[in-house]
């Protein structure tokens, strides 16, 4: 695995922007919940250079959110899956999803939804509550720093 460098130690943000912060890892995570699991289909849809393909998938593989295995088909490719720890990216992508439909189109203007697979309906809106169900936003919350 590769040295990491965390831009700040103490701060989970910080670090998976490490990890994850540029745009090509977040694409191809999107890319792998929705189905892609071989090199030659990552390159079509997303239109990155193989070397770029080639060290993102590198990266996600040694930070264990994406693991290469055997072609479910029987061929000699190999592919890349999720594993439990890119699964957990799932909220993120939900949240990445929602942030840009409510920001960065016109109304009115087409755009990709999620939707649920058995039913069609489109995902709910993602929330966060506390433990009694009340909704939590941003302005009820803290970081609290180690120490205090």
């Amino acid at each position: 695995m590769r040295e990491q460098v965390w831009t700040s130690p103490r701060c989970p943000v910080a670090r998976t922007i490490d990890v994850l912060g540029d745009k090509w890892s977040l694409l191809i995570i999107r890319d792998a919940f929705d189905g892609i699991r071989r090199f030659g289909h990552f390159q079509r849809n997303l239109g990155v250079a193989k070397n770029i393909l080639t060290d993102r998938l590198r990266n996600l593989v040694d930070a264990g959110i994406l693991s290469l295995e055997p072609a479910s088909d029987g061929s000699a490719y190999r592919e890349y899956a999720l594993t439990a720890k890119g699964r957990d990216l799932f909220d993120l992508v939900i949240s990445l999803r929602q942030w840009g439909q409510d920001h960065m189109y016109e109304p009115g203007e087409d755009h990709v939804l999620l939707v649920d697979r058995e039913t069609d309906a489109p995902v709910p809106r993602l929330t966060y509550v506390t433990p009694d169900g009340a909704p939590i936003h941003a302005d009820d919350t803290r970081v609290r720093k180690s120490g205090e």
